[in-house]
C-alpha cells in the first residue's frame, strides 16, 4: 500500500515539476546571420495550449506557440520570451536582423513563386566572389535539407532544380562551406487550384512598387478578375494585375484573387470562375542601399554602410545586370549606357542604386561634327545646283525677256547682213547665184551712159540730147524718145 501511494506521489512531483519548467524559444530554422527579408519562425515549447510573447518586455497580441515573421526588418531585433499559462517566462533569445542583404544572389530562373502541388522550380545562384565550396539548404518544416552542387573552381553563377514540391511552403538559400557567407531566401508555394495569386518571390519593400497577378494555369483567356485583402474588394476589373505604387506597411496582408477565364478549346458554355488560396504578402523595410550621382563622372556612396566598404559597379547588358573591373567609389564610363552600384564588404553588401543612364560626351560632340559637316555638304551641293540651274534659265529666256528695242535692233541687223551679202555676192563664204543683180562700177556705169547718148546722137544729132537733159527728163522717157526717133527719122527730132 505505501508503495502506490509512493508511485503517487512521484507522479504528482513529476505534473509538478513538468508544470514548473521554464519554458524555452527557438527559431527555425537555424541560420547564423538573419537578413532583412528573411523568413523564420519563433517557438515556444510550452506545454499550455496558448503563451504569451514579449519583445524587450515589450507584450505582444501573438498567442500561438509558433509566431512567423515572414519578411525581417530591424524592427524584428531584440530579446524575445514567451511566457506559459503557468505564469513562467522563458529565458531572453536574442535576435539580431542585419540591416542589408548577404552576399550572394538567389532568384527562380524557371517557374513562379506559387506551384501547382507536385511540380519544381528551377534556381539560380549567383556570387561574384565565386561559388567554390557552396552549397544550398531547403526548409519545409522539418530538418534541413542540404542540396549539393556541381561547380568548377571558378564558377560565379549556378543552375539547379528543385525536387517535386508537395508542401505549402518551402524556403531555400545557399551557404558557403564556413556557414558565414550566404544567399538571400527565396520561398515557394503550392496551390491545387487552377487560379493562383502571383507575386514577386521576395517581399515586398517600403516606398518601392508591388504587383499582384492572377494567374490561370494552362490559358490566358482572363476575362475578369476581383483582387482581395482580407476580405475586402481591393480591384474589380478585366485587367489580370493589380499594382501598389508606393508600399507602405499597410499593405501588409492577406490577399486572393478570383479569375474569370476559358481556355483555347474551351467552345460551349459559360466561363470558369476560380477563387485563389490566399497568399501573405509581408513588408519589409528599405534595407541600406548605394546612392548614385552624376558628377564630373559617375560617384557611389552609401552613408550607413561599414567605413570599410569597397565599391562595385554594373552595366546593363541585354536586359542583366554584369558586374565590371572596378571597386572605386568615383568611375568615368568609357561608354554610354545605364548603370548603377553598390557598397560591399565582407559578409554583405548594400541593395542596388537606382540605375543611371549616362551619355557619353564624345559620341555627342562626334555626332554634333558629323551634323554640322552634312549641313555645310548639302548647303555647297544645293549653292552650286541653284547656280547652274540659274545660268541655264537666262540663256534660254534672254529672247522672250529682251526689249521691243532690242527686238527691232536684230531685225535692222540681220536685214543688213542681207543687203550686204546682196551686194556683194563675192564675199567670203558665199557663191554668185545665177539671175542676181551685178553691180555696176563707176567706170562701167559712165562708159554706158556715153555709149548710148553717142548711139542717140549719131542717129538724131546733138541737139536732141541738150534738150534731153535741159528737160530734166527721166531715164525711161530718155530710151522711149530715143526709139521713136530711131524709128521716124530726123523731121520728127526737130518738131
Amino acid at each position: 500500500m505505501r508503495g502506490v501511494q509512493h508511485l503517487l506521489l512521484l507522479a504528482v512531483f513529476a505534473l509538478l515539476a513538468r508544470c514548473q519548467q521554464k519554458p524555452q524559444v527557438s527559431v527555425s530554422p537555424m541560420l547564423n546571420q538573419i537578413f532583412s527579408g528573411d523568413l523564420f519562425f519563433l517557438r515556444c515549447n510550452s506545454s499550455g495550449s496558448s503563451v504569451t510573447w514579449y519583445i524587450d518586455n515589450d507584450k505582444k497580441t501573438i498567442t500561438n506557440d509558433t509566431w512567423k515573421i515572414g519578411a525581417a526588418s530591424p524592427k524584428h531585433s531584440g530579446n524575445y520570451q514567451c511566457q506559459s499559462e503557468s505564469g513562467q517566462k522563458s529565458d531572453n533569445f536574442k535576435i539580431n536582423v542585419l540591416d542589408y542583404v548577404p552576399s550572394a544572389s538567389l532568384t527562380i530562373k524557371s517557374g513562379q513563386p506559387v506551384v501547382r502541388t507536385d511540380s519544381s522550380v528551377v534556381l539560380q545562384l549567383e556570387n561574384e566572389d565565386g561559388l567554390w565550396g557552396w552549397k544550398c539548404c531547403v526548409y519545409s518544416g522539418g530538418p534541413i535539407k542540404k542540396i549539393q552542387l556541381k561547380l568548377s573552381n571558378d564558377s560565379r553563377s549556378v543552375v539547379f532544380q528543385s525536387r517535386r514540391l508537395d508542401v505549402p511552403e518551402t524556403v531555400f538559400w545557399c551557404t558557403d562551406k564556413t556557414e558565414q557567407n550566404r544567399s538571400n531566401q527565396i520561398t515557394v508555394r503550392t496551390s491545387v487550384k487552377d487560379v493562383s495569386l502571383e507575386m514577386y518571390p521576395l517581399p515586398a519593400v517600403v516606398g518601392e512598387s508591388l504587383i499582384l497577378k492572377c494567374l490561370a494555369w494552362g490559358t490566358d483567356l482572363i476575362s475578369h478578375t476581383v483582387f482581395y485583402k482580407n476580405n475586402e474588394i481591393l480591384d474589380n476589373s478585366n485587367r489580370p494585375t493589380y499594382k501598389i505604387s508606393n508600399v507602405t506597411e499597410s499593405a501588409m496582408g492577406r490577399y486572393r484573387c478570383i479569375a474569370t477565364f476559358k481556355h483555347k478549346a474551351y467552345t460551349e458554355g459559360p466561363p470558369y470562375r476560380v477563387v485563389s488560396d490566399d497568399q501573405d504578402v509581408f513588408v519589409q523595410a528599405s534595407p541600406m542601399k548605394a546612392f548614385l550621382s552624376a558628377n564630373s563622372g559617375l560617384s557611389c556612396s552609401c552613408l550607413r554602410c561599414p567605413d570599410n566598404s569597397s565599391y562595385r559597379w554594373y552595366h546593363k547588358n541585354n536586359g542583366q545586370w554584369a558586374v565590371m573591373d572596378y571597386t572605386q567609389a568615383v568611375m568615368m564610363p568609357k561608354a554610354s549606357g545605364t548603370y548603377a552600384c553598390r557598397a560591399v564588404w565582407n559578409n554583405g553588401r548594400s541593395s542596388l542604386s537606382i540605375d543611371y543612364v549616362y551619355q557619353s560626351p564624345i559620341p555627342i560632340l562626334t555626332g554634333v561634327f558629323i551634323v554640322l559637316a552634312i549641313l555645310i555638304l548639302a548647303a555647297v551641293g544645293f549653292f552650286i545646283w541653284y547656280k547652274k540651274r540659274n545660268a541655264t534659265g537666262r540663256i534660254y529666256e534672254d529672247m522672250p525677256l529682251r526689249s521691243r528695242d532690242e527686238y527691232e535692233k536684230l531685225q535692222k541687223r540681220a536685214q543688213k547682213e542681207g543687203e550686204y551679202d546682196t551686194l556683194n555676192p563675192e564675199a567670203p563664204g558665199r557663191q554668185k547665184k545665177e539671175g542676181e543683180y551685178e553691180a555696176l562700177k563707176k567706170e562701167e556705169m559712165t562708159s554706158g551712159e556715153y555709149q548710148t547718148v553717142r548711139m542717140e546722137g549719131a542717129v538724131g544729132g546733138e541737139g536732141g540730147y541738150e534738150a534731153l537733159k535741159k528737160e530734166g527728163m527721166k531715164e525711161g522717157v530718155y530710151h522711149t524718145l530715143g526709139m521713136e526717133g530711131e524709128a521716124g527719122g530726123g523731121g520728127d527730132t526737130k518738131h
